[in-house]
């Protein structure tokens, strides 16, 4: 039983869930220790800091976590990560200034737990390959190739700032499992790259980056040896190395085997076999890719990386593996590999999760989400083919015909078996039908691949499929023969119908998941139109592949979201409040006194770089702990160098530098080998004590008197648009107010909460005597209401704007600035920070700054309970003791 419980944790356990809670909850901490050009790109693409940023909020997450193991893990091997993570060591270390809680990481490490982490282990080690190994996991239609690029201009830009640090890729080569995903990948050189990188680094990225796409065998790669900013792009059968199928005899060893050309340029033949270490053959495009330094590999689709027989693999323990995985390590052994990153679209295989998973955005949550349409998936049982194609059209059409979405026709996807069923059976069955319903044939496009069948014009069509205005938009019913695969995208395709049984299980997966891609920002729902086979095979699939069900199709939301058109109700509001600031002045000091560095007393643990041995794994020796400073690249410093670098950092004469470090406590000679052991101190220590000996930083608190507008017009629209559940809306016009309680409010004539407890406060406030004016303003933020408060936030290290969910005027003329929060949200250390800043702001203003738990308004009326309110204060009170 214990062994069967066992079996089950490993399958079920997901490390890089626990990656993602650490890194979340010490998010604040850990971005602070980045670089400064990092921290830029991190805060460009973030949609908190940046209202205009391009990425989606998986794809910003995923690239929070490449840049969390890239920076902060130093690209540790995921089984390296793991292994600190199950041992409290490092980074995880319960006194670690890291550590998740006092007791450490998650319960899973209680002694009940050591077997389960011992088998993750082994089978994370077992598994591991020379280089760090990553898996990001994102489903299909979220962005992988978007993400992928943002990847790499981040490593060029880091890479470029610091070319030493042996962290960041200096090459890239990125990977596709065939023909159609490879021109997919064409995005990557025609992406705007100012969506994701700020437009003064694009262009430093425009000035250095080559891209070289082989698309064709006899395509050469023109790289310069040992240069850098090379992105080269390839079907994996363009640069992989071939298992040799004779032994060379004299002809071949004198003038090569095969033709001249196939030795130049490699041969054609994409075999896709698994074989061990005989003889190979490698072309001119691998040895070309071996001569590029600090290479990153980039796989896309990269289930296809792993081999059709990975649960086989990952559960017998058998060496093979793809001819694009030997590929890959015979690379890593001829040239530098930093490693290899996959971008795939799930975390599982046959249900179990693949052990080198950084990050996963999964299809269930997707959906829930609305980041994809949600999906009707329908089987039918005891048909036949023409019947089958008769109702789908028939209930497509009536789902969706006459309908248009962002100016797109929806469309249909019907998969024939072969060329010939296409043409002989499949397109007449649909022209009869759609003779039946008075559709023009006009509407049907047919791609087989066949260029007997499908000409030019059509492939053209296809390709415009969703370009608005052209003669393939205004397509809506698609044959096609073994097109449901990566790489063909349709944000327009509203249905799939396939009936016969495709050789492949996984075709039927990812022809569904090709209706799937957002269409507009309402989600809208596809159809799936499967035979009872094709449908009982989609709901094995979605488990191996998914971890789900068709049943869990249509739970995208619980309480699902509409939207409102919000106006303004005239005469504007206003209210006159006190804007803050500080001025910060710089006063220069004279230098009187040596000054104390108090080298003696630091702690240099912190910059140690330590290495941990085991010995033996068959042997049960003791970690052996070495420290390798040696081995870390320090700048080495004489006391004039030393004096120069301040000098030149702080732009202070260096005979002033020169006196302050001679005559210190600690004196030059001190100073010098101390920065010598570890570079880090010149920043942390010397730099800063030297600026506050000879500088004082003077803030001045300054105001004035501004009357901020509650909520302005919006341009060029006669109203705003909201998405909302409908029990968290309340509307001008509710039923049950009286003319005097809607005479308090609705600045704006529907008010779209965000929670219960805002929905109960604001109920609260407007039936009570004791207010006369209440206003929701939390709805409402830049550009649309002037009611904000500057604060600074302690996670970003930015300065921001917060939005107070109401602002009340009580019946003898005091005024309320009022924010409800959720319970475990009162502690929080942005949400102090915020309230600090609104406090400092609303005292200045003589008015009172109120955070309600939602807890306490859903127990009981705030405002006629004197017990009530007075524990808001004591939670107040509470909270402040903790940080004192």
């Amino acid at each position: 039983m214990a062994k069967k419980q066992t079996t089950t944790f490993v399958q079920d356990f997901a490390f890089y869930e626990q990656l993602w809670y650490y890194y979340t909850t010490n998010r604040g901490k850990i971005r602070s220790r980045y670089n400064d050009l990092t921290k830029k790109f991190l805060a460009y693409n973030d949609a908190d800091e940046n209202p205009d940023a391009f990425l989606r909020k998986p794809q910003f997450e995923a690239l929070e976590m490449y840049v969390f193991i890239k920076e902060f893990m130093n690209n540790a091997h995921m089984y390296e990560i793991f292994d600190d993570w199950r041992k409290h060591q490092g980074r995880f270390s319960d006194a670690s200034y890291y550590t998740v809680t006092k007791w450490g990481q998650f319960s899973i490490f209680t002694t009940d737990f050591n077997e389960q982490n011992e088998t993750i282990f082994k089978q994370m080690k077992k598994y591991k390959e020379d280089y760090p190994n990553y898996i990001y996991a994102l489903t299909m239609g979220l962005g992988k190739t978007i993400l992928m690029a943002t990847c790499i201009f981040y490593e060029f830009l880091l890479a470029k700032k610091y070319p030493k640090d042996n962290r960041y890729c200096h090459n890239a080569l990125v990977f596709a499992p065939d023909k159609t995903v490879l021109e997919s990948l064409r995005e990557i050189m025609t992406f705007d790259k100012t969506k994701v990188v700020p437009p003064e680094y694009a262009r430093v990225l425009d000035a250095n980056i080559k891209f070289h796409f082989l698309d064709e065998s006899g395509v050469t790669l023109h790289t310069i040896d040992d240069s850098d900013f090379n992105i080269v792009i390839s079907n994996n059968q363009k640069i992989i190395v071939k298992k040799k199928r004779k032994e060379d005899n004299p002809a071949d060893v004198l003038f090569g085997t095969g033709s001249l050309l196939a030795d130049i340029y490699g041969g054609d033949d994409d075999g896709d076999d698994v074989w061990d270490d005989s003889s190979l053959m490698d072309n001119q495009r691998f040895k070309k890719l071996c001569r590029l330094p600090q290479l990153g590999v980039y796989v896309d689709e990269a289930h296809h990386l792993f081999g059709a027989n990975l649960e086989k693999e990952l559960r017998s323990g058998g060496a093979n593996k793809t001819t694009l995985r030997n590929t890959i390590n015979l690379l890593a052994a001829r040239t530098s590999i930093v490693a290899c990153y996959n971008y795939t679209g799930t975390p599982y295989v046959n249900n179990q999760v693949l052990p080198e998973v950084v990050y996963a955005y999964g299809l269930n949550e997707s959906i829930s989400r609305g980041f994809l349409k949600d999906a009707d998936p329908i089987g039918f049982e005891n048909v036949k083919n023409e019947e089958f194609l008769r109702t789908a059209i028939t209930m497509f059409w009536e789902r969706y015909g006459g309908k248009t979405y962002e100016g797109l026709a929806p469309k249909l996807a019907i998969f024939a078996a072969g060329v010939q069923e296409a043409t002989d059976v499949v397109r007449p069955t649909v022209e009869k039908v759609l003779s039946e319903l008075g559709i023009s044939f006009s509407t049907i496009l047919v791609n087989t691949g066949d260029s007997t069948v499908t000409r030019d014009e059509d492939i053209r069509n296809f390709n415009n499929l969703d370009v608005v205005g052209t003669e393939g938009s205004r397509k809506q019913f698609i044959i096609l023969v073994e097109k449901g695969r990566e790489g063909w995208n349709c944000r327009s395709l509203l249905g799939i119908a396939l009936f016969r049984s495709p050789k492949s299980k996984i075709f039927v997966l990812q022809a569904t998941m090709r209706c799937l891609r957002k269409l507009t920002d309402e989600q809208l729902k596809a159809t799936v139109f499967l035979s009872k086979e094709n449908y009982d095979t989609l709901n094995d699939e979605l488990k191996k592949n998914y971890n789900m069900e068709i049943s869990d199709f249509g739970k995208s939301s619980s309480k699902p979201k509409n939207k409102y058109k919000v106006r303004v109700v005239p005469p504007p509001r206003s209210i006159r409040m006190k804007r803050l600031w500080h001025e910060y002045s710089l006063v220069e000091k004279d230098y009187s006194s040596p000054v104390n560095f108090d080298l003696s007393s630091l702690d240099e643990s912190k910059y140690e770089a330590k290495m941990y041995e085991k010995g033996s794994l068959r042997v049960n020796f003791s970690e052996k702990e070495t420290n390798i400073d040696a081995m870390k690249q320090q700048m080495k410093y004489s006391e004039f160098s030393l004096i120069g670098e301040i000098s030149r950092y702080m732009n202070i004469p260096c005979l002033t530098i020169s006196r302050i470090l001679r005559e210190s406590v600690a004196g030059s000679e001190a100073i010098v080998a101390a920065v010598n052991r570890h570079n880090e101190i010149l920043d942390d220590v010397i730099i800063p004590m030297i600026f506050h000996t000879l500088y004082e930083v003077k803030s001045t608190k300054r105001s004035e008197d501004v009357d901020l507008v509650l909520l302005r017009e919006p341009k060029n629209a006669g109203y705003y648009e909201f998405s909302a559940s409908d029990d968290l809306v309340i509307t001008k016009d509710h039923n049950s107010f009286k003319p005097e309680e809607i005479a308090k409010s609705f600045h704006a004539d529907t008010y779209c909460f965000d929670s219960k407890p805002e929905r109960e406060c604001f109920m609260q406030y407007i039936t009570s005597g004791k207010v006369k004016e209440v206003y929701f303003t939390g709805m409402f933020t830049s550009n649309q209401g002037d009611l904000s408060v500057q604060y600074f936030d302690p996670e970003s290290k930015r300065v921001r704007n917060y939005y107070p969910d109401f602002l009340a005027r009580m019946e003898d003329g005091s005024y309320e600035l009022i924010e409800v929060k959720g319970d475990n949200m009162i502690d929080n250390a942005v949400v102090r920070a915020k309230k600090e800043a609104a406090e400092e702001m609303a005292v200045a203003s003589g008015v009172r700054y109120l955070m309600y738990a939602g807890s306490v308004l859903m127990k009981s009326n705030v405002l006629e309970s004197d017990i009530d309110t007075q524990s808001i204060f004591n939670l107040e009170r509470i909270a402040d003791s903790k940080e004192v």
